[in-house]
């Protein structure tokens, strides 16, 4: 083989490889990386943020940073929880993690109505107009209301302007 041709094959040996270890490294970044700036956002919105959210038939409710709907238990009459044990099994508590001073006010929610209420062993409750929120476990994804009008109707929604969603779900 003439050495012009050898010199050839080997300057393209190492180009190649470059040119392949830089098409893994853009594969590895686009899936493991940043990607697209609503998936960034969605990754850095607490959980514990109350928002704007719509379930047909309510209307504008407030969810978590999820997008899952949040409930209120009439027993509380806008004061500490009273759901505890099973019941918050059930119904999990929207809790600040410990350090987290007060609820983060997401899109389209007042944030003047959020606020606490203390539970058992120093953890806060996030509230919205005095009411503390719940989760439901139930609701296996962002925009259902499994729980509306749920155990003999003590759990409602609250739309975002503060007011308690007493309406069965349509059918």
């Amino acid at each position: 083989m003439p050495a012009g041709l050898d010199r050839a094959k080997s300057r393209a040996g190492p180009t190649w490889l470059v040119v392949l270890a830089a098409c893994v490294a853009g594969v590895c970044l686009a899936a493991c990386g940043s990607g697209h700036p609503a998936q960034a956002q969605a990754r850095a919105t607490p959980v514990w943020q109350v928002r704007a959210g719509v379930v047909r038939g309510l209307g504008a409710i407030v969810t978590d940073g999820r997008g899952f709907t949040l409930y209120i238990f009439q027993p509380d009459r806008r004061g500490p929880s009273v759901c505890t044990g099973v019941c918050a099994d059930a119904w999990p508590p929207l809790d600040l993690p410990r350090g987290v001073r007060g609820p983060v006010g997401g899109p389209g929610v007042n944030p003047a109505l959020l606020g606490t209420a203390p539970r058992a062993g120093g953890v806060l409750q996030v509230t919205y107009n005095g009411w503390p929120l719940y989760l439901y476990e139930h609701d296996l994804a962002p925009g259902q209301a499994t729980g509306q009008a749920e155990g003999m109707g003590a759990w409602y929604t609250m739309s975002v302007n503060g007011d308690i969603d007493m309406l069965p779900l349509p059918s």
